[in-house]
């Protein structure tokens, strides 16, 4: 029996289904082929690849070649399920700008793109849904602002914080989203967005409360043994298994 296509509207009915949305990151084809055939509904060429991937120590370093570099590779795999890709930093900072790039990642293979933000990116927003680019948006903590904030941290938890998130996703749904990533936004409000809009949320580090949740599939599997946030229970140890692969190899060697 041939699995049926994942789209936008099918992760938009998803809310209220009774059935979470499951979402992880995937950078290249071999983990795009893996996690598809794992049933995994949503994946997302995520700006991560710049801490995971690429050793940056943050994802403002990430630029719109090694994005399409990577989405390509994901594409490849012609996964059942949604594969969408980020706009990285510095690449919709205008209505021409975010269109044209949003543009670029379709293109190479994107069937939504992401950006961080809600009403000081909204005309950018605006333009690229009209221009028939589904839009997942982006609130709470945004990675991509991580320096000018000093680091990461819960949002949410200030009233005029709480307000802005919970108006910002209303506009935004109002306006097209097909779905939000809430970051590290608080429990409390993370489950106020969610019962408040009509798409989805998919929290991360935002509670259980959510629609779905995503997770950098690195941090999941634990193969980047280097960081590990304090949200996230790791279900395998694949660091210490392709270790322990080399060291049994090298052995063999003789």
């Amino acid at each position: 029996m041939t699995t049926p296509k994942i789209t936008t509207a099918t992760i938009r009915a998803m809310k209220g289904s009774g059935q979470k949305i499951a979402a992880l990151t995937a950078y290249d084809y071999p983990m795009a082929k893996m996690l598809d055939e794992s049933g995994v509904p949503f994946l997302l060429v995520g700006d991560s690849l710049g801490m995971v991937v690429l050793g940056y120590p943050d994802t403002t370093q990430v630029t719109m070649p090694e994005m399409v570099h990577h989405l390509r590779a994901a594409a490849r795999a012609k996964p059942h399920a949604l594969l969408g890709c980020d706009l990285p930093f510095n690449s919709y900072g205008t209505v021409a700008s975010a269109v044209a790039n949003a543009k670029v990642l379709v293109d190479a293979g994107a069937e939504f793109v992401k950006a961080e933000g809600g009403r000081e990116i909204f005309p950018q927003i605006e333009a690229i849904i009209a221009d028939g680019i589904p839009f997942c948006g982006h609130l709470g903590m945004l990675p991509q602002h991580v320096l000018e904030e000093g680091g990461y941290r819960l949002k949410g938890k200030e009233e005029a914080e709480h307000q802005r998130l919970l108006e910002d996703a209303q506009l935004l749904a109002a306006a097209g989203a097909f779905a939000l990533v809430l970051e590290l936004v608080i429990p409390p409000v993370a489950k106020e967005i969610t019962r408040s809009i009509s798409v989805p949320t998919i929290g991360i580090g935002s509670g259980p409360d959510c629609d779905g949740q995503i997770l950098v599939t690195q941090d999941l599997t634990g193969s980047f043994p280097w960081f590990k946030p304090r949200f996230v229970q790791p279900m395998a140890n694949c660091a210490m298994e392709i270790k322990s692969a080399v060291a049994t190899w090298k052995k063999s060697l003789g």
